[in-house]
């Protein structure tokens, strides 16, 4: 079972606030989700992010995101 709710709106100065309200978005999306399903989630959610990284920009900027990601990888 998905949920598909709206990602709250973020303030420009990324708040505390704005960490508790992605926090919460969390949790409601995947109550009730199984391990199988937050997994799936992810990595649709990671394939989307990744797909962004591979629309042309600055080749300096995209080189470091992409090494920071891959320094974090499992």
């Amino acid at each position: 079972m998905m949920n598909s709710l709206p990602m709250p709106t973020i303030s420009p100065a990324f708040t505390i606030d704005d960490i508790h309200k992605i926090r919460e978005w969390f949790y409601e999306k995947r109550k009730g989700m199984s391990p199988e399903e937050i997994c799936e989630d992810t990595h649709r959610e990671a394939a989307g992010f990744i797909a962004l990284l591979d629309q042309p920009a600055d080749p300096n900027i995209k080189a470091e995101v992409k090494q920071r990601l891959d320094a974090v990888r499992i």
